[in-house]
Order: structure tokens, then sequence, then C-alpha cells
């Protein structure tokens, strides 16, 4: 962790001091009440490093603030209001009165819980209908909901690979991905970020040697906000004999004229997938995951897989929720057209200023590289301080060098918020002077 946080030699030795010492008044005063220490757990000493070097650098904590309303391109914390820039609220549905209602009548009808798994007693009607509606969204067979987006991923490619198999995935994966490949016990092998030249390489090199292979990309990169070449990677996949899987958590409502995702947007049959991933909880205004698919994986998977079988179903109101959204989706293109023109307008905004947006495709997703995990903590408290709340994405979570802040873009933007948020972040990146300790 010595070039972990960006500071010079000298700091990071002060740094480490400060831990060692707070380490040590943790150890003894575990040993007074009898607890046992969990400091030998992997990375736990970062994490500690981090929060001792925020607390040095008189740097508050971005994370958990509690907001008061809304998550909407605008946020109440504290009393105040903020140019919200932290919410996946792309298409503006979440809080549409169209939404509310159909969670009601939900409510009113079913509860609040599905109360079971639905393979003992949870099945509801708006689980089928919205699983029909993804299956048409995608031009699949079939499609599964599950209550977590992180859980589908896990669950599906852990129970769907083995030990003999393969894994390939970007080297920009989510981690649910990454989780879901050491599971299941299969190679797995990262490729350079958005490289098709490089995963062909990596397969082609692994693939004699396993019964399987897999191929997992995202539709829209989380932290990058750009978008990988699909008809390469259905091309590889083909060539290869191997099963291709694309997470669309943050391309549904995104990508393309009408929001379909990135089949649409780069012209691309979506039968070349094997496997469509998405989540609920961002353009469709719920909570959980989905699978879209051919019928007979998505039975399969429906009487077998872990993350379904044996937790509860999908809560009857998230289900109906989403399927709202996904038909407010189809009928109202001009949001997703909206969300397209203000992110790119941010990042257009950020580097004719000078500042490096990274590789946003402008979508919805635009990253503020800072190179540093410190310059971006306090660069996120800088213009908090000025009405903006945006986080930052420090290291582990990315390379030390790859430390940013990352703006989520809303269909509800206005052009003169994003002009403003532009403004403040170039006053505050050119005003940031070093990092000095705090004594």
């Amino acid at each position: 962790m010595t070039q972990g946080i960006g500071l010079s030699a000298a700091a990071r030795l002060a740094l480490l001091q400060r831990l060692s010492k707070r380490r040590a008044r943790q150890e003894e005063s575990g040993a007074e009440s009898g607890a046992r220490s969990f400091g030998d757990l992997p990375a736990l000493r970062d994490f500690e490093l981090m929060k001792t070097a925020m607390e040095a650098l008189d740097l508050p904590n971005p994370f958990f603030r509690p907001h008061e309303g809304l998550a909407a391109d605008t946020t109440r914390i504290g009393g105040a209001e903020y140019l919200n820039f932290s919410s996946y609220n792309y298409l503006g549905l979440n809080g549409d009165p169209r939404i509310k209602a159909a969670a009601h009548a939900a409510i009113d009808r079913y509860g609040v819980s599905a109360s079971a798994s639905r393979v003992v007693s949870g099945e509801r009607p708006p689980h089928a209908a919205l699983e029909a509606a993804l299956a048409v969204h995608y031009g699949t067979e079939a499609a599964l909901c599950l209550v977590s987006g992180h859980a589908t991923n896990v669950t599906v490619i852990g129970h769907l690979m083995g030990p003999r198999d393969v894994i390939l995935h970007d080297a920009m994966i989510h981690n649910s991905c990454v989780e879901g490949a050491r599971l299941s016990g299969a190679r797995r092998i990262a490729f350079a970020h958005n490289d098709p030249q490089a995963a062909e390489r990596e397969l082609a090199a692994a693939r004699r040697g396993a019964a399987r292979a897999l191929i997992v990309i995202e539709g829209h990169y989380s932290m990058d906000g750009d978008v990988p070449d699909l008809a390469r990677f259905v091309e590889i996949a083909r060539r290869h004999d191997a099963w291709l899987m694309v997470d669309e958590a943050h391309s549904v409502g995104v990508l393309g004229p009408t929001g379909r995702g990135i089949f649409e947007l780069q012209g691309v049959d979506p039968a070349g997938v094997d496997i469509w991933m998405g989540t609920l909880s961002k353009t469709l205004s719920s909570c959980g995951g989905y699978i879209a698919a051919r019928r007979q994986l998505i039975d399969w998977l429906r009487h077998t897989a872990p993350g379904f079988v044996y937790s509860v179903g999908l809560a009857p109101v998230l289900a109906a929720s989403a399927l709202e959204s996904l038909r407010v989706l189809a009928e109202e293109p001009w949001r997703v057209a909206r969300l397209n023109a203000n992110a790119t307008r941010l990042r257009d905004a950020l580097r004719a200023r000078g500042l490096d947006a990274g590789a946003s495709a402008g979508h919805a997703i635009v990253p503020l590289m800072t190179g540093s995990s410190v310059r971006a903590g306090r660069l996120s408290a800088e213009l908090f301080a000025g009405g903006i709340n945006v986080q930052p994405i420090t290291f582990p979570a990315v390379p030390e060098r790859a430390a940013r802040l990352r703006f989520f873009v809303s269909s509800e933007h206005t052009e003169e918020g994003i002009d403003r948020a532009a403004e403040v972040v170039a006053r505050a990146c050119a005003g940031l002077a070093p990092a000095e300790l705090a004594g």
C-alpha cells in the first residue's frame, strides 16, 4: 500500500506511524476486553491506512450520508440542497407518479414481501409479467428475476461454470462477476480493458484445455463510461465455441435510441449474446437483477440456481415497479435522448476546461480522473462544500493512478445545472493545493 493513496514518501511514513500507534491501541484494548482481533484480515490494514489518511488530512467521509428525499438530479442532505451526481436514477423514473401508483397497487394486493422463495410459495403474477416483458425487450425466449443484481452474477456464473472451465472477463468487470467466477472454481483470466484483440489472444491460448468457456463483458462500463465493440465479441465467442454474457446494469434505458441497450446502440442482433444480465435498480427504479436467455437455461436456473432457489422471491412491489418502468421506457424514448445529451454536455464541458473525462462515451457516466486517491477525496469535499454531491472512487477500488470522481448523469439534470457543475469543478481543481497532513 506504500503507493496506494497518492502521498509523498514522508507523508506515507507519517501515516504508517499513526496507523501503527492506532493498531497498538486497538490490540491493547482488545486484549483487555478479551476480544480477538480482526487486524490480520486481508486488506484490513489498507482500509485502516485509508481511514487514517482521511483523518490526518481533515477529509470528511463522503460515504453513507443520509439523504432526506428522492434520489434524483438534486438531493437534500443535512437540510441543504445539492446538485446530485451520485444517483443511478438515469431516466428520472424513481418517484414518477405512474411508478408509484403501480407500487401502491401491488402493495395493496400482495403486501410488501413475497415471504418465501418462489419455489416454495412466493410466486406472484407480477414476477411472470416482468420476466415476460424482459424477454421481449431482449428478444429472448425467457427471463428470470432475482432479488439482487450482485447476487445474480454471483449465483449464475458460479452455478454455470466449473473447475474444468475457463472464464474470460474484462479487467474492469464488476466485482459481482469476479466473485461469481471465483465461486465457480473455473480458471479466471482478465483481459485488458475493452480490448477484443487481447481477449481473443487469451481465449485462444486457454480454450483447448478447458471444457467450456465464458466471456463476460459489460454493455456500459460503470467506471469509465465507455462501451465495448459488441459485434467483435460475438464473433470471438462463436469462433472459439464460448458463451458470451453481457452485463447490462448500466446499459438498459441508457444505450440506443429507445434504451434497449448495447445491441440497439450498435445494431447487433441480440441473439448473438447467449446470456443477457441486468439490474432493476437503476433505470427501472426498483431493486434486483435478471437474466434473459434461451428457455432451456432459464428453466434450469429457475429450478437449480442457489441464489434463486434458496432465496426469498423478489418483492411483488419491486416487480410491479420495474414492470411499469419498463413500460414507460418503451413509450417515452425522449428520456433516453435527453440523458445522453446531458452526459455528453457534461463530458465536453469538463474537457473544454482542460479536465480529464477519461474514456467516457457520453451516455450516463462521466469520470473525472484525478490520478490520486487523496486528490479525489479532497476534490469531492470541495465540491460538496460548493453544493455538488459527487463521490470519489479511490484505491483499492481502482488502481491509484486511476482514482477519480464519478458523475452519474440523469435525464432530469438541466443544462444550467450541468454548466454550473462544470464551472465549480474547474474552479475547485484549479484551487486545490498540495495535500498536507493535519497536526
